[in-house]
């Protein structure tokens, strides 16, 4: 059985999307501290903590908005009217911050990408599953593996790009990359109309599903997990945010090249492309013959590997308060440990998702998979605007700021084999 026909549209217009949205998230700690403007055209810089706090906040602010997605697009319009609509929206906010480096471009740019980037999460991922039928649902999970994997290529070329543009020719340009990228992925995406499966808003039985018993078990049996999983985001999103604070004081020399500090997160999606293969054909396979390799054990695993990942920065951090300047290829093995954690956590916890939700309920359980990211950086943002002083200190300085997080996740580790112990004991 062959894979539908719409599928090369949206996992093309998926990595002309991932473009824009890390090639801009790429740079924003960087710009908010070194480029930031006020209206007199004058630097307007934050802190370290304020920039984590604001930047936290952001990512924060996307993974709330697929819910504002999923119930347009679950009980209103459909998805593929919702994905249009809001990647309208999506480009102006890569155009307003292009337009405007000041806070109030900042703030305006923000929240149109929020609405537009967050508000289409749930429904692509959803869209994804409903080109399928029974005789080639076999191949659903495949598919979410190569969606996963579009999203990394996208990135991994506009975290090695867009940092480079911003050094080189300045914020506006760097951020109108992005925004051309983002209105290429809105025309793939609507040249594919005609190839898609489109699954009719269900309207008020979408709402009667969702306060059903049905509906309401559902969610609430997800909230348990999606509860830990955001631990793991607050942790895994400081990639864009605490790790590139830390690469500015670290020695960036790889293989004779000097990266820039925002070009180290590029190691993330280049990794995920090699890893995704690997787990999908070789370690999951082998691991199976020695484990039940559920779902939730692949979740398990992939905590207690975050832990691991974390401590290495924290180490790092030590050496730097001590005065020395360990090189960045220490930072590179952590990225290692943590997108294997990504593909065990993410992407089983994505697919999960959507096998778990009710047939009129799929656009919501994706948002609703995304609000364990939104939680997850609400808290680091809290973390980082609690920390920080009024005079440009912190409360948690250095190393004691990445082995709290460390410690965090330890405890969570550890707590989610119980919690998904009784999942699996519950579940029919």
């Amino acid at each position: 059985m062959s894979l539908p026909t719409g599928i090369a549209y949206v996992i093309s217009n998926e990595a002309a999307e991932r473009f824009s949205y890390y090639g801009m998230r790429a740079i924003l700690v960087v710009f908010m501290t070194q480029y930031l403007l006020n209206a007199s055209g004058q630097r307007d810089v934050m802190s370290d903590n304020e920039a984590q706090g604001y930047f936290h906040l952001f990512v924060s602010s996307v993974y709330f908005m697929p819910l504002l997605g999923a119930l347009l697009a679950d009980g209103v319009l459909g998805k593929y009217k919702t994905i249009i609509l809001l990647s309208s929206l999506y480009c102006l906010g890569h155009f307003a911050l292009a337009i405007d480096n000041t806070r109030m471009g900042l703030l305006l740019g923000q929240a149109l990408i929020a609405i537009g980037a967050g508000g289409i999460k749930a429904c692509v991922s959803a869209h994804i599953g409903d080109q399928f039928g029974i005789g080639n649902q076999h191949l659903m999970s495949k598919v979410y593996s190569w969606f996963y994997f579009s999203i990394n290529l996208g990135a991994f070329s506009a975290m090695l790009i867009i940092p480079w543009l911003l050094e080189q020719y300045g914020a506006s340009v760097a951020f109108a990359v992005p925004g051309l990228l983002m209105l290429l992925a809105t025309i793939i995406f609507w040249s594919g109309r005609y190839r898609f499966v489109h699954v009719p808003p269900a309207g008020i039985g979408f709402i009667k599903e969702m306060c059903s018993q049905v509906g309401l078990t559902c969610l609430a049996k997800l909230a348990v997990i999606y509860a830990f999983i955001a631990v793991f985001w607050a942790l895994f999103d400081q990639t864009g945010s605490s790790w590139i604070v830390q690469a500015q004081k670290m020695d960036r020399m790889v293989l004779g090249v000097e990266l820039l500090p925002s070009q180290i997160q590029a190691a993330n999606p280049l990794l995920i492309m090699l890893l995704v293969p690997l787990f999908s054909y070789v370690i999951y396979p082998l691991l199976s013959r020695v484990l039940t390799l559920t779902p939730l054990k692949k979740m398990q695993i992939g905590l207690f590997i975050t832990v691991i990942a974390f401590a290495i920065p924290s180490a790092l951090q030590m050496q730097l308060d001590d005065g020395l300047t360990p090189s960045i290829e220490w930072q590179l093995i952590a990225y290692i440990l943590l997108t294997s954690a990504e593909v065990m956590v993410s992407i089983t916890c994505l697919e999960f998702s959507y096998t778990q939700a009710p047939k009129t309920m799929k656009s919501f359980i994706m948002a609703f998979y995304y609000l364990s990211v939104a939680v997850g950086n609400l808290f680091t943002s809290g973390v980082n605007f609690f920390i920080h002083n009024q005079d440009g200190s912190s409360k948690l300085a250095g190393a004691s700021y990445f082995w709290f997080f460390t410690g965090l996740m330890l405890i969570t580790a550890l707590l989610f084999i119980f919690v998904s112990r009784r999942y699996q004991e519950n579940t029919p």
